[in-house]
């Protein structure tokens, strides 16, 4: 019967987000025996410290269950992003005009411009690009770039507040795939034993390559999993699957730069391609994300992760 536990071997593995929430051996403890097989550490937040006691916590679950868990630290990459506003937030009309300035002070915005943390960004860009602030939901027009300047028109307006984050619709930002801070945060992992790295925003084999030398520098023995987010990325998948030691459709930043209505067969193809170079590949972003809020899932995430799953994918990713 279907509903005989042990019924069907569970192939599809599942890997975990750890947080606040997680932070006792009890809810360690509790997400192991309901199926998690890895976890991530997402770097964009917390200390060291802060992922030393994660790490210590799943260690000592799983020694006590009897489990191997695998652990994933994810590297925050090259997100770039506005600064603040001396409100705390604004709000565009569609048609104002509105700056983004490398030059501003990084608390000084106001509804008409702001600063930005990525200081090239104004080399990378030309009239008529389209940008795509706070996840898609804020759609800007470059009018033209005067130094450090890129005057834009607003195009979908809405609320914008401190630190969201800015890609280039069609991609082809210069940014490389690690940061200092992604550095740094790749030598406590090392330092931590962790099993994978996931590295954010590659953009070709070369960035992967990288990321290995430095972990080989460190005398570290961590896979490298590579999150496919960029166009420049898609367009160089084989390269970058056969640099890696598995790859992840990270859907959030990925729709952004190639369109909602892309994501779909993007995601198959990049699948595919995993498969037929024999790589792990993993899904993430919104998957179940419903259940943040509701006990149950709706229908239509039902089906994102039955469809995964018959992709023949190796891993699905609770964020």
């Amino acid at each position: 019967m279907l509903s005989e536990q042990n019924h069907f071997e569970r192939r599809t593995k599942i890997l975990a987000t750890l947080g606040p929430a997680t932070d006792t051996l009890d809810a360690m403890t509790r997400l192991i025996q309901v199926g998690v097989n890895c976890v991530r550490l997402n770097f964009s937040h917390g200390t060291h410290l802060d992922h030393q006691k994660r790490i210590e916590l799943v260690r000592e679950a799983a020694k006590k269950l009897n489990r191997v868990i695998g652990i994933l630290g994810d590297l925050q990459g090259p997100k770039i992003r506005i600064a603040k506003f001396t409100d705390g937030k604004i709000n565009l009309e569609p048609g104002s005009q509105f700056i983004l300035d490398a030059a501003m002070d990084s608390s000084a915005g106001t509804g008409k411009a702001v600063g930005i943390d990525y200081k090239t960004l104004p080399q990378d860009l030309v009239p008529d690009d389209i940008l795509l602030l706070n996840d898609g939901l804020i759609t800007l027009c470059v009018e033209k770039v005067e130094g450090p300047r890129v005057i834009c028109v607003v195009v979908q307006g809405g609320e914008l507040s401190n630190h969201k984050g800015i890609n280039k619709k069609g991609g082809g930002l210069s940014a490389k795939a690690l940061t200092e801070k992604d550095l740094e945060d790749l030598k406590f992992a090392v330092k931590m034993s962790v099993d994978y790295i996931a590295l954010s925003f590659p953009r070709n084999a070369t960035d992967v390559n990288e990321a290995r030398e430095l972990i080989e520098k460190e005398k570290g023995k961590c896979g490298i999993i590579s999150k496919i987010e960029r166009v420049e990325a898609v367009d160089n998948i084989d390269d970058i699957i056969l640099a890696s030691d598995g790859v992840m459709v990270a859907r959030g930043d990925l729709a952004v730069e190639i369109g909602d209505a892309e994501v779909p067969m993007v995601q198959k193809h990049i699948i595919q391609r995993a498969r037929t170079l024999d790589k792990p590949v993993i899904i993430a972003t919104q998957m179940m994300e419903s259940m943040i809020h509701n006990p149950v899932p709706t229908r239509a995430e039902v089906s994102d992760v039955a469809n995964a799953v018959l992709d023949n994918v190796d891993c699905v990713m609770c964020s």
